[in-house]
């Protein structure tokens, strides 16, 4: 499949990158719908703001997955190229193209757009309840380095990342 990476278009999909964020909470959280709205804004309104500057700094951390003109995915990272750290916000997939490798293109992007800026190491979050995430994340090589600090419901995990 040659799926196509582009950066989020928020004047014309905030609506739907506001779904995939909820429905990623939905997924990963059993208050997903409470802990969306304490940390995105009932309806998404901080988190649009937040990605907007995500987007800002740099727009091909923030993108949306395409297969032909359907938006499939979207992921949301962070490059903190002084501190060589990369974080991943969101690696997402609309549910009827889950469980079809799919999700592996989207990790090799974003390993190759952190290789690109010199990051030698990233971090993303995920609640350990979430086991098919932990399992995408584990086959990929990232380590469970146990509760986020300040944070007992959700785990931080770490990949060292290879020298283009």
């Amino acid at each position: 499949m040659n799926l196509v990476f582009r950066p989020i278009d928020l004047e014309t999909h905030a609506e739907l990158c506001v779904h995939f964020r909820r429905d990623a909470f939905a997924c990963s959280f059993d208050d997903g719908a409470k802990r969306f709205a304490l940390e995105s804004g009932e309806h998404g309104q901080d988190y649009l703001k937040w990605l907007k500057t995500r987007i800002t700094a740099c727009p091909e951390s923030c993108v949306h997955v395409f297969d032909g003109q359907e938006i499939i995915g979207q992921i949301e990272t962070e490059l903190r190229g002084q501190e060589k750290l990369g974080y991943v916000y969101l690696f997402y997939l609309i549910p009827s193209r889950r469980g079809q490798g799919i999700s592996d293109q989207l990790h090799t992007y974003v390993m190759q757009l952190f290789q690109a800026v010199g990051v030698i190491r990233a971090q993303l979050s995920v609640s350990p309840t979430n086991k098919t995430a932990i399992a995408f994340y584990q086959r990929h090589g990232w380590q469970d380095l146990g509760s986020r600090p300040g944070h007992t419901d959700i785990n931080l995990m770490e990949l060292a990342i290879e020298a283009a």
